[in-house]
């Protein structure tokens, strides 16, 4: 019988996600299994909390990876921190804005949406707007780095507003964590969720999260019970917290080793380093894309250096150029979602992605396939 893992062959993932895994990384996941209540695997596990509130930018207690990818971490913020009938407000500008209210919906929040054309970022005067005159509201979110579209929205300027309302603050930082300046508690925001497989550069599988103090007493406060009981903070905590830790679910011991792994190459190169990195990547695509005649969908002052959203060029068929490019380059780069279907491309450089030489490919594999 054929064992097909032997026949995987390495790509470059210049997509949406995921990234390119480093070297120190598949080496992690491939050392022994942990149980998950041994004392040298609740050693890492603190390590894990160190360095995500390092990365994060936060002191929050309760910051740690959950099992389940990006969605989980979402779902995670939501179920713990909405109850029925409570009023959310949704802004979005892209498709993971969009699956936020459908999350809020189903768990029967009364929930409004500020809504903003795809391909730009939020106006923060007229998230004002809508706190004063629809408000008050029990929670705001709102994605940082929306991977649909390219658009980095200014969270830092609606958190001075959320805060001045009371109401808790919830940011998507599944894209940008890692890859740009992500400070939780200086943007005073309440709940914040991201991902393992962007610009961490460690295969999905984990979703951390990190909750302030603000959050954690609305969740203890709640009238009634988690309606996720996999996702249930509540219980969860006390596996990562303490001197005894309580059984909740199985931690998936190796994808916590290669969550440690990545977190401590991010670290030992230093986070100034990474987003200079990221930017720098980015720009050095941008300026070969012009040379090839192909324009950004994002204006300049609104880009994601870690997803770069291009418009597609009249007459060519990108499912075609994706194709051509996964088969004869081994390059994996994203098509549009949505509204934003056949319309642009999606290229990511993300984390170990993000080099010089990853970029001259791709501009030179696309320049084949065009032509």
């Amino acid at each position: 019988m054929t064992n097909l893992l032997s026949n995987i062959t390495p790509t470059l993932l210049m997509g949406p996600g995921p990234s390119c895994v480093f070297d120190e990384v598949y080496a992690a996941l491939a050392r022994p299994t942990l149980g998950h209540l041994d004392p040298y695997f609740i050693s890492i596990m603190d390590g894990i909390k160190t360095h995500l509130q390092t990365v994060i930018g936060t002191k929050n207690n309760v910051t740690l990876p959950m099992s389940g990818t990006g969605s989980a971490g979402m779902e995670t913020c939501f179920v713990n921190l909405i109850e029925k009938g409570d009023k959310v407000l949704v802004l979005t500008n892209g498709v993971f804005g969009k699956r936020m209210e459908d999350i809020a919906a189903r768990l029967g929040a009364i929930v409004d949406v500020l809504e903003c054309e795809w391909g730009t970022a939020f106006v923060p005067a007229n998230v004002e707007e809508q706190l004063q005159k629809h408000g008050p509201y029990s929670l705001v979110a709102i994605v940082h780095a929306e991977t649909s579209t390219g658009v980095c929205n200014p969270v830092q300027a609606i958190g001075k507003l959320v805060k001045s309302t009371g109401a808790l603050f919830l940011v998507d930082c599944v894209t940008s964590l890692g890859g740009m300046p992500v400070t939780m508690d200086a943007w005073q925001v309440d709940a914040l969720y991201s991902g393992t497989q962007k610009c961490l550069s460690c295969p999905p599988g984990l979703s951390p999260v990190s909750f302030s103090e603000q959050a954690v007493a609305k969740l203890l406060a709640r009238k009634t019970k988690v309606p996720n009981w996999y996702l249930d903070l509540s219980m969860i905590i006390n596996y990562w917290e303490g001197k005894t830790r309580a059984y909740h679910h199985t931690a998936p011991i190796n994808m916590l080793y290669g969550l440690y792994a990545a977190l401590d190459c991010v670290l030992q190169e230093g986070l100034p380093a990474v987003y200079e990195r990221h930017l720098a990547v980015h720009k050095q695509l941008i300026a070969g894309l012009e040379k090839l005649g192909l324009a950004m969908y994002v204006q300049p002052e609104h880009r994601l250096p870690m997803l770069n959203t291009i418009t597609l060029p009249a007459g060519v068929d990108e499912a075609k150029v994706r194709q051509r490019l996964l088969r004869e380059h081994s390059i994996e780069i994203g098509a549009g979602l949505g509204p934003l279907a056949g319309k642009i491309w999606r290229i990511g450089l993300m984390g170990h992605t993000a080099r010089a030489h990853n970029v001259e490919k791709v501009l030179a594999a696309l320049a084949a396939c065009i032509a």
